[in-house]
């Protein structure tokens, strides 16, 4: 039904319009026992043998949505009806912002993939804790936090994660320091190992303050070589850090069956879907030969159909994560991977 019906009005609309469009409708949902009761039976599969324990916490199952669907905190309840087993909520700044100027949300169709320039726009850290406390998560929850745009010298994008870290750490069971989207100026280049211990130390140091442990992990580009992810991870093994969400969206262009000239002129943006996932899957292979378990790893990019969600665990994901496979997929594409990961299983 969503792939004949409901995907060919929503792609009728631009994408950021039927991104907003569509939280619009779950918004039904939100405020519905009876609604969320449907949405339970319609698309949650229960999965036992699925559950796993990791960074000290027990999933019900390993699909997770990745940041950037449910960017301000809004609706993780209901995609948690949908049978996802945890929810990353985010990018969120300290101060609320706009993001970059419109459009800056494309369709490649031919390749199951999005462009986004989107710039981390969001309602801020207070509105989402506001959400938090209005409505209880039923779902292992991340916040994935960033510096806000304006934020340019050291001591600035220091205390920005400082301070959503310190606002957010009693609202959720996890952390992502987003530290390589390529859609603000100047975040990928946190990457860098000296300013990214500049980032993440003085949040080491914060977590020590709290009673309640709350598991750090830091996202990385997919884009970075492998010498450069090498010492990173190194560092994080050394410092404290529980896992690493790998990756994000890519800058890269390359095997795309969109017209070259389409592509050119939607310009600048991070990719994802389809194209990237060979790119991740090799990213998370060398992190679980390099770190050998050592740190936690979370799986995302370009998984689209459920056997690319068993081959990424395969390579050494702990969990993994969707989104756009979400939006070309629809809401059953949770329960048709979870399904197939039960019956590998039991192959297995």
């Amino acid at each position: 039904m969503y792939k004949h019906l409901i995907r060919p009005i929503l792609f009728r609309f631009n994408p950021e319009k039927a991104h907003n469009l569509t939280l619009a409708f779950l918004s039904w949902f939100k405020h519905s026992r009876l609604c969320s009761l449907f949405l339970r039976l319609l698309f949650k599969r229960s999965a036992p043998a699925l559950e796993k324990e990791v960074f000290g916490l027990r999933f019900p199952n390993p699909v997770g949505l990745a940041a950037g669907i449910d960017k301000n905190g809004e609706h993780y309840n209901t995609f948690s009806d949908m049978g996802f087993g945890f929810v990353e909520i985010g990018s969120l700044t300290p101060k609320p912002q706009k993001g970059n100027p419109k459009p800056r949300l494309f369709r490649l169709v031919k390749d199951k993939a999005i462009i986004n320039r989107m710039g981390i726009n969001n309602k801020g850290i207070k509105n989402a804790i506001s959400q938090i406390q209005k409505y209880p998560p039923r779902t292992i929850l991340v916040a994935n936090i960033a510096k806000n745009t304006v934020s340019k010298n050291d001591t600035e994008v220091i205390s920005d994660y400082e301070r959503s870290f310190s606002l957010m750490y009693d609202f959720v069971d996890m952390f992502t320091i987003n530290v390589s989207c390529p859609n603000v100026e100047g975040l990928q280049s946190l990457q860098d190992i000296s300013f990214l211990s500049d980032i993440l130390d003085p949040i080491l140091d914060l977590r020590l303050c709290y009673d309640d442990y709350k598991p750090i992990l830091v996202k990385l580009s997919p884009d970075i070589d492998f010498q450069q992810l090498d010492e990173i991870l190194d560092w994080c093994m050394l410092s404290g850090i529980d896992g690493i969400v790998a990756g994000n969206t890519t800058r890269s262009r390359d095997n795309l069956a969109t017209d070259r000239n389409v592509v050119e002129r939607i310009g600048a943006g991070g990719l994802s879907g389809g194209p990237l996932f060979s790119r991740s899957l090799s990213m998370v292979s060398h992190i679980r030969e390099h770190t050998k378990g050592k740190l936690g790893i979370i799986g995302v990019g370009g998984i689209m159909t459920p056997a690319q969600a068993s081959d990424m665990l395969a390579a050494g994901a702990d969990l993994i994560e969707v989104a756009t496979g979400f939006i070309y997929e629809g809401p059953s594409f949770v329960k048709n991977i979870l399904k197939y990961l039960q019956i590998k299983k039991k192959q297995s």
